[in-house]
C-alpha cells in the first residue's frame, strides 16, 4: 500500500478516537496539525489551526511514530498539558531549565532537524537519562554527569557530546571539551574474535529455530543484530538490507556460500521479536537472548566476518561497502585487528600460489650472487 493509503488509515484512526490531531506529508516529512494555542513570543491571543514539525520520514515506520505523537498530542490538549517547550518551541526565558523538560524540548529540536530517534536514544538519551529530573541545569550538575564517566573512554566522550548539546539548548555556559580526555576508536584493544569452527559450533547448539537463523544470518553476512530483520532475501544467496537501517540500504555476499546454502538461510524463522520498537531495542533483545549462550558477544560475528574477508583477499573497499561504512573506518578498525598468525596464513596462501610471480634466477645468477660475497 502506498504511503497516502497508509496516511489515510491513520488519520482515520485519530478521528475514530476523538483526538483532535491530524497527521500530515510535506515533502519527505511527517508533521502534525491541531488547533494549538498561540506559540511563545506570538501576537495572537487565541488558539487556532498550527502545525508541528516531527522530522519523521514518510515511510510506514515514520507513520508509526507519527500517530504516537499525535495521540500523545492530543492527551496534552485534552488535559491541558500542552506545552510549546514539549515540542520544539520556546520562548527567550530568564527563568531556569528544569533537565526533564530541557531534555524533552531538545528531543523535538533534535528530531526536527533530522536526527534519528535511534541517534537519539544511544548518543543523547542514554548519558542525560542519569540527570535528576526535576533538578535545575547548572554547570556543576553538568560536570558532574560527565565526571561520572570512565576517563578517556567512548562513554565520557559520548557524554561530553550530550552535555554539551544541552547546555547550549538551555542557555548554561557550559564547555565540555576539556573532559572529553584522548579516547579514540584505534586504541580500542582488539577483540578475541571467535574461529570460524567456534561460530559453526555455537549454531549447532542452538536450539530455537527462530535465533538458530538469526545468528547464521550474522555469522555468514556480517550484519548488525537489528539488522537481520530488515533483509530481503529475493536475490539469495546476496541479502539486501533495507534502508530502514542505521546506514541504509546495502547489498552483501556471503564469505562461505556453504553457509548461506547448509544452513537454510534462505528460508527465515523469526524468533518473538517486538518490531515496532528502535533498532537499537531490537539490536538489545538479540544480545539478550545469544549473549549467554555463547562465549563471546553477538557483535563478534560481524567483526570476524569482517576480518575473514580480508583474510580471503577482498578489496577493502568491497568489504567496506558491504558492511555499510567508509574504507577509512574499516581500515582504521579492522586491519589492526589481524593477528601475527592470521598474517602468516594470508602469506603463505599468497606465496605458495603456483602463478606467483617468480624472481630473477638459475645457475649464472647465483654464481654471479656467489661472487660478490666477501670470503670471511
Amino acid at each position: 500500500m502506498e504511503i497516502t493509503g497508509k496516511l489515510r488509515q491513520v488519520n482515520g484512526r485519530l478521528k475514530a478516537s476523538k483526538v483532535g490531531v491530524t497527521v500530515e506529508q510535506h515533502g519527505d516529512k511527517l508533521r502534525l496539525r491541531a488547533t494549538l494555542p498561540p506559540k511563545p513570543g506570538s501576537s495572537q491571543s487565541e488558539a487556532s489551526q498550527q502545525r508541528v514539525s516531527l522530522g519523521l520520514p514518510a515511510n510506514p515506520d515514520g507513520l508509526r511514530r507519527a500517530e504516537k505523537e499525535a495521540r500523545l498530542l492530543g492527551a496534552q490538549l485534552a488535559a491541558r498539558e500542552f506545552d510549546w517547550a514539549r515540542w520544539g518551541h520556546s520562548a527567550p526565558r530568564a527563568a531556569e531549565w528544569l533537565c526533564d523538560e530541557a531534555i524533552a524540548a531538545l528531543q523535538v529540536q533534535y528530531i526536527a532537524a533530522g536526527g534519528t530517534l535511534d541517534t537519539w536514544e544511544g548518543d543523547y538519551w542514554k548519558p542525560l537519562r542519569k540527570l535528576p529530573p526535576a533538578a535545575v541545569i547548572t554547570v556543576e550538575l553538568l560536570r558532574q554527569l560527565v565526571e561520572s564517566t570512565t576517563p578517556n573512554s567512548r562513554s565520557r566522550v559520548r557524554c561530553c557530546v550530550a552535555a554539551g548539546a544541552l547546555a547550549k539548548f538551555a542557555g548554561v555556559e557550559f564547555d565540555a571539551s576539556p573532559y572529553r580526555g584522548n579516547y579514540s576508536p584505534t586504541k580500542v584493544t582488539p577483540r578475541d574474535l571467535p574461529t570460524d569452527v567456534a561460530i559453526a559450533e555455537v549454531r549447532h547448539n542452538l536450539q530455537n529455530p527462530g535465533w538458530r537463523w538469526v545468528y547464521g544470518m550474522m555469522a555468514t553476512y556480517g550484519l548488525r543484530n537489528h539488522e537481520v530483520f530488515h533483509v530481503d532475501l529475493s536475490s539469495f544467496p546476496r541479502v539486501k538490507v533495507r534502508e530502514t537501517t542505521k546506514t541504509g540500504a546495502r547489498e552483501v555476499w556471503p564469505c562461505y556460500p556453504e553457509w548461506a546454502e547448509e544452513w537454510g538461510l534462505n528460508y527465515p524463522v523469526f524468533p518473538p521479536v517486538d518490531l515496532d520498537r528502535s533498532n537499537q531495542k531490537i539490536g538489545h533483545s538479540v544480545s539478550k537472548y545469544l549473549s549467554p549462550r555463547m562465549a563471546f558477544v553477538p557483535y563478534d560475528l560481524r567483526h570476524a566476518w569482517a576480518i575473514r574477508t580480508l583474510l580471503f583477499g577482498w578489496p577493502v573497499e568491497l568489504s567496506a561497502r558491504q558492511m555499510g561504512h567508509s574504507v577509512d573506518v574499516h581500515t582504521r578498525t579492522y586491519q589492526r585487528w589481524i593477528s601475527s598468525q592470521q598474517i602468516e596464513s594470508v602469506y603463505r596462501l599468497l606465496v605458495e600460489r603456483a602463478d606467483r610471480p617468480k624472481p630473477p634466477g638459475g645457475e649464472a645468477t647465483t654464481n654471479q650472487t656467489e661472487d660478490r660475497i666477501p670470503n670471511r
